[in-house]
């Protein structure tokens, strides 16, 4: 059975996180593991690599496979820098004493590059953020001296035109307001005349006609009234004369009765 040392690949989409395990070649990358040797997150700068050292330095020394990312990770932490030194104690090339001491001055020179990437990178962010300020900051001077170019410039244009516009309102208004008033009274004149012409034919036509209905009536009055005239005498006379005829006959036989009594 090979026995490879590989990556097994957790974390959400678009955040990767790997487990550096030592498993069967057969297994599924994801599948079952013999051991855990450490962990890697490449979202970082620089890459956060944690693994155990030792058992990780054991199983390379036992002939297990690596993956090209695995080989990249444990060159970078010294692991197969470390099993090269011991494979030259094994040869009689070096002592163990000579071993550490090697293998101490070069962890201590990757500790350092890493020390100064890490400078150099915060560095890196603080001049990027400085230059993101001014380049801002000239923006914001350059955009104040367009506007006040721009309200400098309408100012101008203002006072140029201000005084145009005033006379020819002025001159304007001077030659519409006499033509107003001119035709405004004009047409007064007019209405008046007008006016009163129709108010005068309008009296003259229906006096005569009321004096003309007021005759009349008083004319039909004095009809009137010698009808009546006329008329009252003959009732009279009518009403007289049934008296008359009627008077006579009630006193004859009331004098006969009496008459009648003497006897």
């Amino acid at each position: 059975m090979a026995t490879r040392i590989r990556l097994q690949r957790h974390g959400k989409k678009g955040k990767p996180f790997f487990h550096l395990v030592a498993a069967d070649s057969r297994a599924k990358r994801d599948g079952k593991f013999i051991e855990k040797l450490g962990t890697y997150n490449p979202t970082a700068n620089p890459a956060v690599i944690d693994i155990n050292f030792e058992r990780t330095l054991t199983w390379v020394q036992t002939g297990a496979e690596m993956s090209d990312t695995a080989r990249a990770i444990l060159s970078y932490k010294g692991v197969l820098y470390k099993s090269h030194l011991i494979n030259g104690v094994k040869k009689g090339a070096l002592t163990m004493e000579q071993v550490e001491e090697r293998f101490t001055l070069w962890v201590n020179e990757k500790e350092s590059k890493i020390i100064n990437k890490i400078d150099g990178l915060a560095a890196k962010a603080i001049a990027s953020k400085n230059a993101k300020m001014k380049s801002e900051a000239d923006a914001n001077i350059a955009k104040a001296a367009q506007i006040e170019l721009k309200n400098t410039v309408v100012e101008e244009v203002v006072a140029e035109e201000t005084p145009a516009e005033e006379s020819v309102n002025e001159e304007v208004a001077s030659e519409e307001t006499p033509t107003e008033e001119t035709v405004t009274e004009e047409v007064a004149s007019e209405e008046t005349s007008i006016e009163e012409t129709v108010t005068e034919e309008v009296v003259a036509e229906e006096t005569p006609a009321e004096e003309t209905v007021t005759e009349e009536v008083v004319a039909e009055e004095t009809v009137t009234e010698e009808v009546v005239a006329e008329e009252t005498p003959v009732e009279e006379t009518v009403t007289e004369e049934v008296v008359a005829e009627e008077t006579p006959a009630e006193e004859t036989p009331t004098e006969e009765k009496s008459a009648d009594t003497a006897e």
